[in-house]
């Protein structure tokens, strides 16, 4: 049998994600073949999220499993949102010429990893040249009907604004990243806690399934900055929507590496991005039933804040004061 530099890549590939599909019942015809043959029953959610070098990440400062881990995390994150059961998944690599076989298959291993901690099973995708390294991911997600998915239009005023663990470690995480110079001030364990969160993001689909089945009414995770993500659920809902800043649980180090950088703490909370936590909106009769239910899924769920008529985000701060919604736009510059 003929083969080529990029067969026997493929191949390899294949091997080492033809694991994934070990565990599901779904699949008929996994990785291999033309195309994928599975047999999903109820509802089914997709998403499709990339990540290119230079724009999401820079590989001198993101080893490529990182980059796998971080392309199949931040798709899934999005079935998260939705209150989906993970399900499948499909990735396109777009190779660079310096990029060697090692780092291919390094990325492909951390794709492999993710996906065995959270049973996705990636049946195959693409792979071609390109000028930067970029990866897209489909995943898809389950339900048992269309009714158990979550979207963010299905807020009202009155309902208590929530969200999942804590915020703005990602975005500390990558201002160390690029300005390397503020680390050595700063506590290893620091370092390590708001880099980790940067790198190794991992989607809360105990806790989207947790919010689907107590209650939530609308959902987004927090990947473009909770001001930003915001005005997704706001202008989705119809509705406005008023945060108390200093009740959202920060994350561990976002306040050392602001102070290592002059910054304001809370600027990193507000819109910094990438967390992947979930914001959602939650009837008030509902909610302790939607914080015990993300609890037993291992994490915590904080009121942060409220839905009120209009259409406006407000951030407010203590005194009265507010903070500019900002975000992560991908676009910017263009």
């Amino acid at each position: 049998m003929r083969t080529s530099p990029e067969f026997d890549l493929i191949g390899e590939i294949r091997r080492r994600l033809a694991s994934t599909a070990s565990g599901s019942n779904r699949v008929v015809v996994g990785i291999g073949d033309d195309a994928a043959v599975t047999v999903p029953g109820g509802a089914t959610a997709v998403s499709v999220d990339a990540l290119v070098d230079g724009v999401g990440f820079r590989l001198d400062w993101c080893p490529p499993r990182f980059v796998g881990r971080k392309a199949l995390g931040a798709a899934l994150s999005d079935l998260a949102a939705m209150g989906a059961s993970p399900g499948e998944a499909y990735v396109w690599l777009g190779l660079p010429p310096d990029l060697d076989e090692a780092a291919c298959l390094e990325l492909c291993d951390g794709i492999a990893e993710l996906a065995g901690d959270l049973g996705v099973a990636v049946l195959g995708g693409d792979l071609t040249a390109s000028a930067v390294l970029s990866v897209c991911v489909t995943a898809v997600g389950h339900a048992d009907s269309a009714d158990g998915l979550i979207g963010r239009g299905g807020a009202e005023v009155g309902h208590a604004l929530c969200v999942t663990g804590e915020i703005g470690g990602a975005a500390a995480g990558l201002m160390l990243l690029e300005h390397p110079d503020l680390g050595p001030g700063l506590p290893a364990a620091v370092r390590e806690a708001v880099i980790a969160r940067q790198l190794q993001p991992f989607p809360r689909l105990g806790c989207g399934l947790a919010l689907a089945s107590a209650g939530a009414a609308a959902m987004i995770d927090v990947s473009d900055g909770l001001g930003a993500d915001a005005e997704h659920l706001a202008a989705a809902s119809g509705t406005g929507i008023e945060v108390d800043l200093e009740l959202v649980p920060m994350g561990a180090g976002v306040a050392e590496v602001a102070a290592a950088a002059g910054r304001d703490p809370y600027e990193l909370v507000a819109s910094g991005g990438e967390d992947y936590e979930l914001l959602c909106a939650v009837p008030r009769a509902s909610l302790s039933r939607c914080r015990e239910a993300v609890e037993a899924a291992g994490s915590s769920l904080t009121e942060i804040g409220r839905f009120v008529s209009g259409g406006a985000v407000r951030l407010r701060l203590a005194g009265g004061r507010s903070m500019p919604v900002a975000g992560h736009d991908h676009l910017r510059g263009r």
